[in-house]
């Protein structure tokens, strides 16, 4: 067994790989949220082991200047390079960036127009392969965030959630995105009694009743993926 093998053996966990890339490059959670743009906390968190998203962790291993393939999988060399490099995300097309929008939208309407957010927050990125592997267009999906806790326990009130507009047909049990009498709702499309309906995951039905998916309510599309600091 040769040098890299026997680390590869110690460090069988996401975390464990993180955090020695980390310590080897001399670094604080600090500093690589700096650079990385992943929030401490979410560093933190994987670091601990209790948090497997791979959301971010492209932009980790570029400000590490490791692999990104050995930081998710273990397999592969553990550095990318000798010296440091930045992988240049804007117009990238290996990586396509989800930005984060406003949907607006209008009562009745079929249609709807966005407003991109420029907070603070980053756009969302993937490697090309993510969206190749669900079959997804980068054009056709958006981040945005969670409104209110009617989701709870899947979906908390501030949580990012992406929607693919390209998915927009009826699934039971399927989140969507929905105007709903003007309105932005995210909600669980139920099949009952021959009508689909908008329902809540919170267990307080009587805050967050069923709504009627009728003609006053347009799918805009399908919830494939979200972004949550809540364990």
């Amino acid at each position: 067994m040769n040098m890299q093998e026997g680390l590869n053996a110690c460090m069988d966990t996401l975390g464990k790989r993180l955090r020695f890339a980390r310590k080897e490059r001399n670094l604080t959670q600090e500093r690589l949220a700096e650079l990385s743009g992943v929030k401490q906390s979410d560093i933190s968190k994987l670091e601990r082991g209790d948090s497997q998203t791979t959301t971010g962790l492209v932009r980790l291993a570029s400000a590490l200047t490791c692999n990104p393939e050995w930081l998710d999988t273990g397999d592969g060399a553990i550095w990318a390079t000798d010296s440091p490099a930045v992988i240049e995300f804007e117009g990238n097309p290996d990586y396509p960036a989800i930005r984060r929008v406003k949907f607006k939208l209008s009562a009745g309407a079929t249609g709807f127009a966005v407003e991109y957010d420029d907070d603070e927050s980053a756009p969302i990125v993937f490697q090309r392969s993510w969206f190749e592997r669900n079959g997804y267009r980068p054009d056709k999906l958006f981040a945005v965030r969670v409104a209110n806790g009617s989701m709870n326990p899947g979906l908390f009130d501030g949580d990012t959630v992406v929607v693919n507009t390209e998915s927009i047909t009826p699934r039971d049990g399927a989140v969507f995105a929905v105007n709903y009498e003007g309105e932005l709702v995210i909600k669980r499309l139920i099949r009952d009694e021959g009508q689909w309906w908008l329902k809540s995951d919170n267990p307080d039905q009587q805050r967050y009743p069923r709504k009627k998916c009728d003609e006053q309510s347009r799918i805009i599309g399908e919830i494939v993926h979200k972004q949550s600091e809540h364990i």
